[in-house]
């Protein structure tokens, strides 16, 4: 969303009834804060010892207190020193929960835990019993009072600061921000922050309400504001002494903080509804010891050369609450330079976790391991994160599935093209952003001048993923990762999107590996094709051989449960009786025994490994398809099942 959107947004929130009324409220009281010292602040501090402690008259609305001083216009002047105290105790508790709330993300993971271990243990006591702890600490007066407050606010708003900065973390524009190698710091100030604004700032107006009554609560008790200073808090426990013969000195400065208090928080909560912000619990899960290395499926070797991407036995596991889960077995493949490699197979077959884990961007509580994971001959899971951030940056390419969401939505698409030649090529920020018009201008983006300088929302879904791969050219990518780049976009637009990565593919002698759910689309796309199944690679085949010399009985399930113009219409469409097992149960022996035709006793006791064939042919099962015998036949099911 851009800025203008915001702003919009907020302005909504002034046109609800509730909304409306607590702002013209708010804002009367700011006023009176800047003009009462101005306009009253001399008959404020006049002392008359003719009129000491009288009732309300018509001299003094309010009566006076001890030493004649009218009481009316004290209360109007303290709106000032009332209001100021309780801002900048909010500012402070907000300032120091973020600060607190994002240290686990740019802190290393044990500095994290004992500052999220802090977090939970201060959110456990009541904040008011937290300001009279402080206050204690600090001493009596109005920098200990606001302190005290501040301190007390700042877990409640670490809290929620943390939770948020969870959800926005494992977004797609932050995992495509770490692929370039952005900083954590950075990204934390020109990525997550700004996303997370809109709930910080409607909690602070809460809390602003709240830190006007706790500062009240403190000066009434003597702890905060000291004379000759005085603000509402002050005002009501001298009011207090006199109550029984007269309530108006006292009640005046109660009214006035309970309506400013809740000017405040009818302000916040109208912007809440409108804007739908709520607060998630976080969650924390599971810290187990690694699981034990299961034993390793063999592989044959890799074709010869020097592959820009080498994977062997990769293996990435998740804790649960009856252990560890592995959605992803022992994978073995490899990429060289200027080849496109794809991949294929039904939801949940572990394409997109490994592609994700051979860009680093799989993070605790889960578990990377490899023989082998291995990038432009740099080994990934055995070099530090900060001789990495150079290499992925400019080197490795992610186009995502969704590119809506693989853009920050409060910054502009040039500013975040951008982004990668300010951090890795030291260009200044003008250049920088004349690169990113370039490379608009690249990837056929029309008006690129104009639409650098506008935000994800104005653009349309082909132009979004045109300008990801955009986004990966502001480098000199070896690799490009296409995680679904054409899902829900239409034919005409699939099309350029994939002839745009062949035209990158052929100039820069660019390797892909293109993820996908279509095998077509893959099969006219890549020169090799790995089929996925329950977290493991079951065929590995050239793709001209796709439809004739496919051995595995799933990817000859696959190849079936695609229609084409022959497709019988008048049957139903073909489908893989079943689903895929989950990765917590994974079964004994082959993981597609259950659904396959050609399974018995041997396939469910044993799992096959991936076995060699001619011509870097690679298959994974006990009992493969001849190329004689033609098309395998799939079951069709009336009930249902994963095409």
């Amino acid at each position: 969303m851009s800025a203008r959107r915001s702003s919009s947004r907020w302005a909504a929130v002034a046109r609800t009834p509730v909304g409306a009324c607590a702002g013209l409220l708010l804002l009367a009281v700011v006023l009176l804060a800047v003009l009462a010292p101005l306009l009253w602040g001399d008959r404020a501090s006049v002392v008359d010892t003719d009129a000491i402690q009288q009732a309300p008259s018509h001299a003094h609305l309010l009566g006076t207190d001890s030493l004649g001083r009218d009481i009316f216009y004290r209360v109007l002047v303290a709106t000032r020193l009332s209001l100021l105290l309780a801002v900048t105790a909010t500012l402070i508790g907000v300032t120091l929960g973020i600060v607190l709330g994002a240290a686990p993300s740019v802190l290393p993971r044990r500095a994290g835990r004992l500052v999220t271990s802090l977090v939970n243990i201060a959110v456990a006591f009541p904040g008011l019993l937290l300001a009279l702890f402080f206050a204690v600490i600090f001493g009596v007066g109005t920098t200990g009072a606001v302190l005290a407050i501040g301190l007390a606010m700042a877990p409640a708003f670490a809290r929620l600061a943390q939770t948020l900065a969870a959800g926005v973390a494992g977004k797609d524009f932050v995992a495509a921000a770490r692929v370039a190698g952005v900083g954590r710091m950075r990204l934390l100030v020109r990525h997550i922050l700004p996303n997370i604004g809109e709930p910080l700032a409607v909690n602070a107006a809460i809390g602003a309400g709240s830190a006007l009554l706790a500062f009240a609560g403190l000066s009434f008790l003597g702890l905060g504001v000291q004379a000759p200073d005085y603000d509402w808090g002050r005002l009501l426990g001298e009011g207090l002494d006199r109550i029984s013969l007269t309530p108006a000195p006292a009640m005046a400065p109660c009214v006035a903080v309970i309506v400013t208090g809740l000017a405040f928080n009818l302000l916040g909560e109208s912007a809440a509804a409108v804007l739908g912000v709520r607060t998630l619990s976080p969650r924390i899960g599971p810290r187990r010891p690694p699981p034990p290395s299961e034993p390793e499926v063999m592989a044959d070797a890799q074709p010869a050369g020097d592959p820009v991407l080498a994977v062997e036995n990769l293996r990435v596991s998740f804790p649960g609450p009856s252990g560890w889960t592995t959605p992803v077995r022992g994978v073995s493949f490899s990429v060289q330079p200027g080849e496109a490699v794809g991949v294929v197979g039904e939801s949940g077959s572990g394409k997109s976790l490994t592609a994700l884990a051979v860009s680093l961007l799989v993070e605790p509580p889960a578990h990377v391991t490899a023989d082998r994971l291995e990038f432009a001959g740099t080994r990934l899971l055995e070099t530090p994160e900060r001789e990495l951030r150079g290499l992925l940056g400019t080197s490795l390419s992610l186009v995502f599935q969704d590119p809506m969401s693989s853009f920050n939505p409060v910054r502009s698409v040039g500013r975040q093209l951008a982004e990668v030649a300010e951090q890795h090529q030291q260009l200044t920020r003008r250049a920088a952003f004349a690169r990113a018009v370039d490379r608009l201008r690249a990837v056929r983006v029309p008006a690129p001048q104009l639409r650098a300088r506008q935000y994800p929302y104005e653009f349309s879904g082909g132009m979004r993923q045109r300008a990801m791969i955009g986004m990966g050219l502001m480098g000199d990518p070896r690799l490009i990762i296409a995680d679904e780049p054409t899902t829900a976009l239409d034919a005409a637009v699939q099309w350029q999107v994939l002839q745009l990565l062949a035209e990158v593919r052929a100039a820069r002698d660019t390797a892909i590996l293109l993820i996908s759910h279509d095998v077509g689309v893959v099969a006219r796309t890549c020169d090799r094709i790995l089929v996925m199944y329950a977290g493991r690679i079951v065929e590995d085949l050239p793709a001209a051989g796709l439809h004739t010399a496919a051995r595995h009985p799933y990817t000859r399930a696959l190849l079936a449960a695609v229609p084409d113009l022959d497709t019988d219409r008048s049957r139903p469409l073909a489908v893989i009786p079943g689903r895929p097992p989950e990765p917590e149960r994974m079964p004994v022996g082959c993981a597609f025994a259950p659904r396959c035709p050609r399974a018995d006793d041997h396939c469910r006791r044993t799992d096959p490994g991936l076995v060699a064939e001619r011509d870097g042919h690679r298959v994974a099962c006990w009992h493969p398809v001849q190329e004689q015998e033609g098309a395998e036949p799939v079951r069709e099911s009336t009930t249902g099942g994963t095409a």
